[in-house]
């Protein structure tokens, strides 16, 4: 550290700073105490749902799952089938996904870089469970695009009467 600090004594003190903070930040994620976000209330694991829902749970996940399923297996080829989506959004789901064990990322080595996404046995058991809820989607279609556009949340106002009629 000593001879870090010898070398550097020539330099501005904004140039020292911003060195020092360069060199401390490098330090910090090599050393994988740094996170971006860290979640402030544990998974539950004592419940199959809430772990479904910590695996799928997210705007894209079971948009990504389905359209890999489906034969879209690159980044920019989902990016371009999820256009409303941030690439940053789609490469952290896609990125959680994987560990997840829900995807398998392969990474080809050639120029231009090429990466893949497979989904894994444990991801393809997913598939009948997210066709079965776009098949719910569907079938209901109507009345939930009423209760939405009417700024209702779906189904809130008769649950909350059958609560208050028992």
């Amino acid at each position: 550290m000593q001879n870090w600090v010898n070398r550097h004594l020539h330099t501005s003190t904004a140039e020292f700073i911003y060195t020092r903070f360069w060199f401390r930040m490098t330090y910090i994620c090599r050393s994988n105490q740094f996170k971006m976000y860290q979640k402030k209330i544990p998974v539950s694991i004592d419940c199959g749902l809430h772990l479904f829902m910590e695996v799928v749970n997210g705007k894209w996940k079971a948009n990504l799952i389905w359209n890999i399923y489906s034969g879209i297996k690159r980044p920019g080829e989902l990016q371009r089938k999820l256009p409303n989506a941030s690439r940053r959004v789609l490469d952290t789901q896609l990125k959680q996904l994987t560990e997840h064990g829900i995807l398998t990322k392969i990474t080809f080595n050639e120029l231009p870089l090429k990466v893949e996404y497979e989904l894994t046995p444990l991801g393809e058991t997913l598939i009948p469970a997210i066709a079965f809820i776009a098949r719910w989607g569907e079938d209901h279609r109507f009345e939930l695009e009423k209760l939405i556009k009417d700024g209702h949340l779906p189904f809130q106002e008769n649950f909350t009467n059958k609560i208050i009629q028992k």
